[in-house]
């Protein structure tokens, strides 16, 4: 008789990583079939405390929570445990486990600052401590990429934020940003400590990215509508976690009992440590926005043009309100874009027109309708001439291709 499962999750699904783990453990219910229950707390978190009581046939647990990794170590039941990855062997649990390759994730971040041309690196980071782990090793990585390409960067770790704390965190924060050499790339070890630098950025009026350029970690969707700026993230591989971790549990659970029962025996008379498998997952991709979107421009007068076209480009704005904001001559500034950019300054605004709509089409829900008046069209049949002219598509078959990819 087919043996219906009872499988529990160990997360705190306010992370984003944890939550697009869940995600992946659900897609391979989906895919399988597979007769499981799946017991979670309803407000998503785990109560370590009630959960010594459960009665089940399998865990999938985040253990990088030291908390959780101290209660699954005494429990009888399978588990296989999801979490960072880790330079020293020993840092590893004595479980079943898929990591997220912290290595891998601040080199993708890294090389994609370095392949903008920036020569300058710093690294936001969070207060070292038990549950920080991970964050220690993106620190590692990071350290270990400035040597490796002959640079010398910055980390600040700064504190974990509180309502108490927030400010008197903010300002220090910016202490150190205003100490870094420009331009500089920063990669933040979140994409929520990201936001912080974005956030002080703005308050500071340092300009991003044609100063700072910003990357995070995770591709969370929710700190990307937090920031008036868009966030550059490295996408994390959390779904293809949860689902290698829900494969590896199944395959646990479909274990002969005899089998299990002999390997555990003969590992116990040898005394020797169970090598467990133990699967380390890449970054996926970078998900570039406008915080990194850097371009090496030596002349500061066309760096302040952009970085005013950047943020003022939806208000449809035209050339004249440029020589405005910089109280220079079209000639001269015209002149001076044309050797930086090889183009004209109408060409700039038209260009962040059309990526602001790019980017809308691609990343949000908004309405059709509703694009042109947020990137400063005057029309929505003067946004279907430019795409049709620009990309030789409409802007719904825009939305439609980068959906189906």
């Amino acid at each position: 008789m087919k043996k219906n499962y009872r499988i529990a999750l160990l997360f705190n699904a306010n992370k984003a990583y944890d939550r697009q783990v869940i995600k992946g453990v659900g897609e391979y219910l989906q895919a399988t079939q597979c007769d499981w229950d799946i017991f979670f707390e309803e407000n998503f978190c785990t109560n370590l405390a009630k959960i010594k009581d459960w009665v089940g046939d399998g865990i999938i647990a985040d253990l990088d929570d030291p908390e959780i990794k101290l209660l699954v170590s005494t429990l009888n039941i399978p588990v296989v445990g999801v979490g960072g990855s880790y330079e020293n062997e020993k840092d590893y649990p004595n479980v079943p486990y898929i990591g997220t390759d912290n290595k891998n994730l601040v080199e993708t971040a890294f090389l994609h600052l370095m392949d903008k041309g920036l020569e300058n690196f710093a690294f936001y980071s969070l207060p070292d401590g038990p549950t920080n782990r991970w964050a220690s090793e993106r620190e590692k990585a990071f350290n270990a990429m400035l040597t490796r390409e002959h640079y010398s960067g910055s980390i600040y770790k700064g504190n974990r934020t509180t309502a108490e704390n927030w400010q008197y965190d903010m300002n220090r924060l910016a202490d150190w940003l205003q100490r870094l050499p420009t331009p500089i790339g920063i990669i933040a070890v979140t994409d929520a400590r990201a936001r912080h630098l974005l956030q002080v950025c703005e308050h500071l009026e340092l300009m991003v990215p044609d100063k700072i350029a910003i990357i995070g970690i995770d591709n969370e969707e929710l700190t990307r509508y937090l920031t008036r700026v868009s966030l550059s993230s490295v996408g994390q591989g959390c779904k293809a976690m949860g689902y290698a971790a829900a494969k590896m549990l199944h395959q646990k659970l479909l274990k002969p009992v005899d089998e299990a029962l002999s390997a555990n025996n003969q590992a116990a008379s040898t005394a020797q440590a169970v090598q467990h498998p133990r699967i380390i997952i890449p970054a996926s991709k970078v998900f570039e926005r406008q915080s990194s979107d850097f371009q090496a421009i030596n002349d500061p007068l066309v760096i302040r043009a952009m970085h005013y076209i950047r943020n003022n480009a939806y208000n449809g704005i035209k050339v004249d309100q440029v020589l405005d904001h910089l109280r220079v001559s079209r000639s001269n500034l015209e002149s001076r874009f044309k050797d930086e950019r090889g183009h004209s300054v109408h060409q700039e605004i038209h260009n962040a027109k059309l990526k602001r709509a790019c980017q809308l089409l691609n990343s949000t829900t908004i309405a059709i309708a509703e694009i042109p008046d947020l990137c400063g069209y005057p029309s929505l049949q003067y946004m279907y001439t430019v795409f049709k002219k620009d990309i030789e598509m409409t802007p719904k078959e825009y939305r439609m291709i980068n959906l189906l990819e």
